[in-house]
C-alpha cells in the first residue's frame, strides 16, 4: 500500500483497522483522547499522531471508529481537522468491502457472500440467527461488525464462504464502500437522533445501505412507513422479487416475494402463492413477536442462498438466543426471570413487554428519544413497574402502571421478586441508556442476572 493512515479511536474496531492496514503495507498512525488506549497502541508497536494539533497533514486517509462523531451534533476536533485539509475520511467498514475479494476468488467454485443487517431493533438477534441458521448446514460462516469480531479482524472468506455483518447507523452513515450481495433492514424507531441531526438523518443512514451498495437482494421491513417507501424505492414492479418484504403482525399480499408473521405463524408467499408455514410459539429462543419478525428477515436471507424451508425450520429450533435479550436466565417458583437490558429505547422495550404476561417489570435509567406511548400502550402486560437509574422518580411518573422507585438493580429485584407469583416474569426491559449506573447495557444485564442468582440461591 505505501500509504500513510490514520487510525482514530483504538477501541476493537480501531485497532483491528490498525492492524489490517499495517499488514497491507501502509503507514499507520493512531490516536486515541484515552490514554490507556494511546499506551496500547505503542504497545502493540504503532505510531501515535495528534490529528487535531497538525498530525492530519501527515495522512492522506483518516479510518475514523463508529462513536466519534463526524457532523452531528458536531464534529470531531480530529475529524473537523482533515475536513479542512480534503483528508478522505472512512470507516472499518468502508474497508472491508473496498478489500473485499482477490485473484483467490478465480478458483473458487461459490463466491463468497456478505450479508448486511441494520435497523433500529433485532440488528444483533438476526445477524445471529442468520449465522446460526447457516452454520447449522455446514456453510463456513463468520458474524462480525456491530456484533462479534471487528470487520478487518475475520479470516479472508473461504470457497461457499458467508461473511454475516452487523452494522449500526454508525457504521452505515460513514463508509465510502457498501457493497453486501444482501441487505436487510429490519425496522425504525427513534434513536441516535442527536448524532443523526433528527429522524431524517437516521432514515438516511440506514438508507445508504440499499442506495450506495446496490445488494443483489434486499429484505425490507415494511411494518414502519420508512420500511414501506424504501421497499418502494428499490423494487422496480410489485412481481420484482429482488426485494422481499417482511413484516411481523400483518399479512403481506401481491404477486411479489413475502414473508410475514401473524398469530405466531410464519408465512412465506411468492408469485401470490404460498410456499412454506412454520409454527414459531414453541421456539424457546425467539418469543414474542419482535423476535418473529427476526425470525422472517433471517428466514429470507437464507431462503435467498438457498436454504429449503424444512432446513430452516429445524435450525430455527435450535436457536438459543442472545444475551441480554429476551433471555431467559431462571425460573422459581412459577416465576420466570427475563434478561432484556439491550431493549435500550422505548420501542425495543414494548417489543419486550408485548411478549409476556404477568410482568414485574424493572426499567429506567438514562432516558432516549421516543417517547413513553409505545410502553404505555403495554400497560395491560404490566403489574408492576420498579424503576432504577439516577432518575427513577421521574421515569416513574411517566408510567401508566403502579411504580415503586427503587434506584437500585439489587432493590428492584429484591422487590420484584418479594411480590412475584406464580406466573410472573420478572423482566428488566429498561426503556433508557446504561450510562447513568453503567458501562454498557451488557454490564447491566450482567447486574441483573447476578442479582437473580444471588436472591434465588
Amino acid at each position: 500500500m505505501g500509504r500513510k493512515v490514520g487510525v482514530l479511536g483504538l477501541g476493537r474496531s480501531g485497532l483491528a483497522a490498525a492492524h489490517a492496514l499495517r499488514e497491507g503495507g501502509a503507514e499507520v498512525l493512531c490516536w486515541d483522547d484515552s490514554e490507556p488506549a494511546r499506551i496500547c497502541a505503542v504497545e502493540a508497536g504503532f505510531e501515535l499522531s495528534d490529528f487535531a494539533k497538525g498530525g492530519v497533514d501527515q495522512i492522506e486517509t483518516l479510518i475514523t471508529s463508529p462513536g466519534i462523531a463526524h457532523l452531528y451534533p458536531s464534529p470531531n476536533p480530529h475529524i473537523a481537522a482533515a475536513y479542512t485539509k480534503g483528508i478522505l475520511v472512512d470507516n472499518d467498514i468502508g474497508l472491508f468491502f473496498a478489500s473485499l475479494g482477490g485473484s483467490e476468488w478465480d478458483g473458487f467454485e461459490v463466491t463468497p457472500r456478505v450479508v448486511a443487517v441494520t435497523g433500529s431493533n433485532g440488528k444483533s438477534t438476526t445477524s445471529a440467527l442468520i449465522a446460526h441458521l447457516l452454520d447449522a448446514v455446514g456453510k463456513d460462516v463468520q458474524l462480525a461488525g456491530n456484533i462479534g469480531r471487528g470487520a478487518l479482524d475475520i479470516e479472508p472468506p473461504l470457497d461457499g464462504g458467508v461473511v454475516v455483518l452487523e452494522l449500526s447507523s454508525y457504521q452505515t452513515e460513514l463508509a465510502r464502500a457498501l457493497t453486501p450481495d444482501i441487505a436487510v433492514f429490519t425496522n425504525l424507531s427513534p434513536d441516535h437522533l442527536d448524532r443523526h441531526g433528527g429522524m431524517g438523518g437516521y432514515f438516511a443512514a440506514k438508507r445508504r445501505l440499499f442506495a450506495e451498495g446496490g445488494p443483489d437482494r434486499a429484505i425490507i421491513g415494511v411494518d414502519e412507513n420508512e420500511g414501506q417507501f424504501l421497499a418502494g424505492q428499490l423494487a422496480q414492479g410489485p412481481t420484482d422479487d429482488r426485494v422481499i418484504r417482511i413484516s411481523s403482525g400483518q399479512k403481506l399480499t401481491g404477486p411479489g416475494w413475502h414473508v410475514y408473521a401473524r398469530k405466531g405463524f410464519l408465512a412465506e408467499f411468492r408469485k401470490g402463492r404460498q410456499v412454506a408455514s412454520i409454527d414459531l410459539r414453541k421456539i424457546t429462543g425467539l418469543p414474542g413477536v419482535h423476535n418473529h419478525q427476526n425470525a422472517c428477515a433471517a428466514y429470507a436471507v437464507c431462503r435467498s442462498l438457498g436454504l429449503a424451508p424444512k432446513v430452516i425450520e429445524a435450525g430455527l429450533r435450535t436457536f438459543g438466543g442472545l444475551p441480554h435479550r429476551s433471555q431467559i436466565i431462571a425460573q422459581s417458583n412459577g416465576v420466570t426471570f427475563v434478561n432484556d437490558s439491550k431493549a435500550t429505547n422505548s420501542d425495543a422495550a414494548s417489543k419486550a413487554l408485548a411478549a409476556f404476561k404477568n410482568i414485574r417489570w424493572i426499567c429506567g435509567g438514562l432516558e432516549k428519544e421516543g417517547g413513553f406511548d409505545a410502553l404505555n400502550a403495554q400497560a395491560g402486560n404490566v403489574r408492576k413497574a420498579y424503576v432504577i437509574g439516577r432518575e427513577a422518580a421521574a421515569f416513574a411518573l411517566k408510567l401508566d402502571v403502579e411504580t415503586e422507585v427503587c434506584g437500585t438493580m439489587d432493590q428492584a429485584v429484591r422487590r420484584a421478586m418479594a411480590d412475584a407469583e406464580d406466573g410472573d416474569v420478572v423482566l428488566l426491559a429498561p426503556a433508557a441508556a446504561s450510562f447513568d449506573q453503567y458501562d454498557n447495557f451488557e454490564e447491566r444485564g450482567d447486574d441483573f442476572t447476578a442479582c437473580v442468582t444471588a436472591n434465588l440461591s
